[in-house]
């Protein structure tokens, strides 16, 4: 390319924008969850249609793969987005607010899309110059149903016999960020994710005669304190780790102590060796608090995504 081939580049960008903004704002309005994304895969698919790429859709899942051969040889570079939104009621008066009532773009993925729509343009418009491949991974279920997986199943990565995938390319918008700026750097990026689910059995009575019980709400209650110190006394400081309990439910009314309370939350780390480390103290630690106070704790610590490791 020429020296004023990014410039002009930026230039085309902005001459999408309008479009890109449209395009986006009708993903906002109708927001859709987990893998199943029919509205938006077609929404995607209409976007990409005058463009000279090889397009496939997912089998079990509303996925987009979109191809683009560049005029001479090269590397293949994967770019991906994500599509799908959360379970979230949005209490916002824009033009463009959700459609849906219990669910809404809050995490930006429509912003994703979007950007990757955009790119597949900019790229298409240049394939006379581009070499090697390009990959548009549009993906669903990133909210926890594993999306990228089932892709990666139905071979979104190639095989070794087309050279598969030389590198891939995938981002995040952020608040925390001006506009206009990007954010990077080698090593671990994003931490892995585990939830955490806890029960603590006791023994129900009247709230009058607490003696004749084995109250649960107060052994969970110690269980998240205890987590919190667990944290900061037995994981390294530089190689950190989160545990946030985001949930504590026990009893149905005022006068009754209830058999069980549950906590529910999340584990995050940055490496395999602290994530484990991790899971071991969550169990121990509720275990033996429920143990000390003669009830029992049964811990369910499910495995999410691992964390996102840049080269």
């Amino acid at each position: 390319m020429t020296a004023d081939a990014p410039r002009s580049l930026l230039t085309q960008a902005r001459q999408l924008l309008p479009d890109l903004v449209s395009t986006r704002r009708a993903l906002h309005r109708a927001p859709e969850l987990g893998l199943h994304l029919p509205r938006t895969q077609a929404t995607v698919l209409a976007a990409l249609a005058e463009l000279p790429l090889s397009v496939t859709t997912g089998k079990r899942l509303s996925s987009v793969v979109a191809t683009l051969d560049g005029a001479h040889p090269g590397p293949t570079v994967l770019l991906r987005g994500d599509m799908d939104a959360l379970p979230q009621r949005e209490d916002t008066v824009l033009e463009f607010t959700s459609e849906l009532p219990d669910a809404m773009h809050a995490c930006g993925h429509d912003l994703h899309t979007a950007m990757l729509i955009g790119a597949a343009r900019l790229l298409a418009a240049r394939r006379d110059e581009l070499r090697g491949r390009v990959v548009f991974m549009f993906q669903p279920g990133e909210e926890g149903a594993g999306g990228a997986r089932h892709m990666i199943d139905e071979g979104v990565l190639g095989t070794r016999g087309d050279g598969g995938v030389d590198a891939a390319f995938a981002l995040h918008v952020s608040t925390r960020l001006d506009s206009g700026t990007l954010h990077l750097r080698p090593g671990p990026t994003l931490a892995a994710c585990d939830s955490l689910h806890v029960t603590v059995r006791g023994r129900g009575g009247h709230a009058s005669a607490p003696h004749r019980a084995l109250d649960p709400v107060p052994v969970a209650c110690e269980i998240v304190q205890a987590l919190q110190t667990m944290v900061t006394r037995t994981v390294h400081v530089f190689d950190p780790a989160v545990v946030t309990v985001a949930g504590i439910t026990a009893g149905t009314t005022t006068n009754i102590i209830p058999e069980t309370a549950e906590l529910h939350g999340t584990l995050r780390t940055l490496t395999p060796d602290t994530r484990r480390l991790l899971r071991e103290n969550v169990a121990r630690v509720a275990h033996h608090v429920a143990a000390a106070h003669g009830a029992t704790a049964e811990v369910e610590l499910p495995e999410g995504y691992p964390p996102v490791v840049n080269d």
